[in-house]
């Protein structure tokens, strides 16, 4: 049986995501491609390295993480989430946009509200 273009989207950001949020850094870089580009709030990167060297600070901090929705497309595919921390922020909502070339994410961009980690941009690497 031969997978689908969506079904291989969806088995590629989830396995990313899903070993984002263990903190297993090389099971979620197994996932990015060359090239790779990563935005968000705080941090954009061209690399998988730079984009990976924060995860574990980053996961250090998450509780839990509960999944909102997903929406998967031939080579590209949004997540819905909320990260749920042991800081002041508590619970964030978090939307993720997810490009890709093949089976591997070509880039990611991560939008949510920064403003409650602005006193905790030094102390945590985020």
């Amino acid at each position: 049986m031969t997978m689908t273009a969506q079904e291989q989207t969806r088995r590629t950001v989830r396995g990313y995501h899903e070993a984002r949020f263990r903190g297993e850094v090389s099971a979620a870089a197994a996932h990015l491609g060359e090239p790779f580009h990563f935005q968000s709030p705080f941090i954009t990167s061209d690399d998988r390295a730079g984009h990976l060297a924060t995860l574990p600070g980053f996961v250090s901090i998450v509780t839990g993480v509960e999944l909102i929705s997903e929406l998967y497309g031939d080579a590209e595919a949004t997540l819905v989430y909320d990260v749920h921390t042991a800081t002041t922020v508590g619970t964030q909502r978090t939307a993720e946009h997810f490009r890709l070339d093949g089976d591997k994410i070509a880039s990611i961009t991560l939008v949510f509200d920064a403003t409650p980690w602005q006193p905790m941009k030094t102390e945590i690497e985020i």
